[in-house]
């Protein structure tokens, strides 16, 4: 076979963004054929956008896909190229791949395995193709091959693959296309960014490769598309079992492509030697998602930049250290001028900054992109004021300051009046915690309609799980950028930026135990931190992953954990459980009110994109008495 010069592109798309869609892949033609690319690979729905959602029950999408997808046509001279769009079918709507070569459409795929699990739901929206059925489409006159194909360009088969088709072992399509003779096969796909992921996605790919004896291009979407998922861009190209190349993930481009010559049939030449891919740890994999997903949240809302509660504790010292990051990592890739062009931001341009290198450039750049309000009380301390401010400084942010014990002392006088008594933190400890948080949301929100900006919540994971967060209060916002990640992640993830990344700032804030700062130490209690409130968090997020990601019950959560490194006495670790899930059951309805949030991890939290609970249930009552009950029987045994 003849050596064959191929591409793959990921592209950063956004829902029923067609002028923008079609030029991103209009760029992504245009790069591969200067390059003299034979064959380009796009991401899946590419056209539309992956998470068109519910539109996707509207007739009018496939009408407007298919009139995009004319347009690309006359786009491919000299190349073949595969793309993803919605195609309505006899009745069905499917989520297909059209194969375009030289100007001509040769025909559309359909995707056979729908994903239906974690942050997809897919089978609301599209109907599965069967395998081996091929058919006819008519488009705009003419009639087309569609359903499960083979085709062929250039003396070369090629086989499609939709995202989770690839995912199916002896069943993917890979299988029959090996069958009926394909060289080169094409993965399309819009696979959601989760720290870990990339060693899976090349074993699949390697194997695919290696077992159909073929070349694989794998693509996927980039970036923050639609608000919750965010998209790493991946793209491997494999021959014959051996990685030829790869990109550099999670990209601040619109279009990020790279090339690759095959040999087809045979032995690959030049191949990548075995990569070993924990070279991207799950620390800076979070810090390249977290900040591309804010830089494409900010500028696809059209929003003005960014507003933060900054408490001087662990969560919102990581939400401004984002936005810093989002600075550095996107002017490193894109360049100032073009970084700040992209952001597209009114009252904003190159010609405004004057500093002479590129760190100071940046910090100027953080000043007008994030401002931070430290919002005291009588139970703040100068700990968490002078953490804040370190901070603030360190980074650039406009920084504030101010008492909000005003508001707090007229709330609590006039409930005080209404109820005829004074209230105390013996009898009333919620309300007078919870006032304090919800006295700080109104003031932080006029700064941010004042500066056109997102108001960012600073909840986490953990926090999620079990309710510990004031519904209107500190969790106002428009966006959770870290409700996605444990508060375990959270603080060693500032230890290892104050350290790996140079972020200094963060000293005073990792010097501290979490506290929320709401209770008094005069009211006869300890001093209030957030695991003496709760629990350890290194417990409980081996309790979360049991419970939330495995889904398992109080007692075999139970049957898991005892016993293991860390977990303390099965009499701690049968409370710790307990409360768990009593917290959880209770607290749903604050879930269902959190800000949009990233997807980070391998699950989260969030009801509207991977973890729904019903608001009203039992309460894990029966579950948590067989529990009780079988953690005395053991106790009982072991003194017997």
């Amino acid at each position: 076979m003849k050596k064959i010069k191929v591409a793959g592109a990921a592209l950063n798309q956004t829902p029923l963004d067609w002028e923008g869609n079609l030029a991103n892949i209009a760029e992504a033609l245009r790069q591969a054929r200067a390059q003299q690319a034979e064959f380009l690979a796009l991401p899946e729905l590419c056209i539309c956008g992956y998470n068109c959602d519910d539109l996707f029950l509207s007739t009018w999408l496939y009408e407007k896909a298919e009139q995009q997808l004319l347009k690309v046509v006359p786009l491919t001279e000299n190349i073949t190229v595969s793309l993803g769009l919605p195609v309505l079918f006899k009745g069905q709507n499917l989520n297909c791949v059209a194969v375009i070569s030289d100007r001509r459409l040769l025909g559309i795929t359909a995707k056979q395995f729908l994903a239906n699990d974690g942050v997809h739901y897919e089978k609301r929206w599209f109907s599965p193709w069967p395998k081996n059925l091929e058919t006819e489409i008519w488009i705009d006159g003419e009639a087309y091959p569609f359903g499960d194909i083979i085709y062929e360009a250039g003396g070369i088969k090629i086989g499609i693959e939709v995202c989770e088709d690839a995912w199916q072992g002896e069943n993917r399509p890979g299988v029959q296309h090996h069958l009926r003779g394909a060289h080169l096969i094409m993965v399309n796909n819009a696979s959601h960014f989760s720290m870990g992921k990339t060693a899976t996605r090349a074993d699949l790919v390697l194997l695919g490769s290696l077992e159909f004896r073929c070349s694989y291009i794998y693509v996927n979407l980039l970036g923050n598309e639609s608000g919750r998922t965010i998209y790493d861009g991946e793209i491997l190209i494999a021959e014959n079992g051996e990685l030829i190349q790869r990109n550099n993930k999670l990209s601040f481009l619109n279009v990020d492509l790279v090339f690759a010559e095959l040999n087809l049939t045979d032995p690959p030449v030049g191949a990548l030697p075995n990569l070993d891919f924990d070279e991207l740890d799950k620390n800076n994999e979070f810090i390249k998602a977290a900040s591309l997903g804010m830089f494409d949240y900010l500028r696809k809302s059209r929003s003005r930049g960014f507003v933060l509660s900054l408490s001087g504790g662990a969560d919102s010292a990581l939400c401004a250290v984002l936005v810093a990051e989002m600075v550095r990592r996107g002017v490193k890739e894109l360049g100032f001028g073009a970084f700040i062009e992209k952001l597209n931001m009114a009252g904003i341009s190159a010609d405004g900054f004057n500093q002479s290198n590129e760190p100071e450039k940046n910090m100027a750049l953080v000043g007008k992109l994030l401002t931070c309000a430290y919002q005291g009380t009588v139970n703040s301390s100068d700990v968490t004021f002078n953490a804040a401010k370190t901070l603030a400084e360190s980074i650039g942010a406009t920084f504030y300051s101010w008492n909000v014990d005003a508001p707090i002392e007229h709330a609590q006088k006039t409930i005080e009046t209404a109820i005829g008594r004074k209230l105390s933190w013996h009898t009333d400890d919620i309300a007078l915690q919870n006032i304090q948080a919800r006295s700080r949301s109104p003031l932080i929100w006029m700064l941010a309609n004042l500066n056109n900006a997102l108001l960012i919540t600073t909840s986490n994971r953990s926090e999620a799980d079990t309710g510990y967060a004031t519904m209107d209060g500190d969790t106002s916002g428009s966006l959770a950028p870290i409700a996605g990640v444990d508060k375990a992640f959270v603080r060693q993830w500032l230890r290892w930026a104050e350290k790996e990344l140079g972020y200094t700032g963060l000293a005073r804030v990792n010097a501290q135990a979490p506290t929320a700062e709401l209770r008094p130490t005069a009211a006869g209690k300890d001093a209030q931190t957030d695991e003496a409130d709760l629990m350890p968090y290194d417990i409980m997020v081996r309790i979360e992953r049991e419970a939330i990601l495995f889904r398992r019950s109080p007692l075999q959560v139970f049957r898991e954990l005892s016993g293991q490194e860390g977990m303390g006495t099965n009499i701690q670790l049968e409370a710790y459980i307990s409360k768990f899930f009593r917290l959880w059951a209770q607290t749903q309805w604050k879930r269902e009110r959190y800000a949009p949030s990233f997807h980070l991890d391998d699950f989260n939290v969030d009801p509207r994109s991977w973890c729904r609970f019903p608001i009203l249930s039992g309460g894990f009552r029966q579950e948590l008495e067989e529990l009780k009950a079988y953690a005395e029987q053991q106790r009982a045994l072991k003194e017997n």
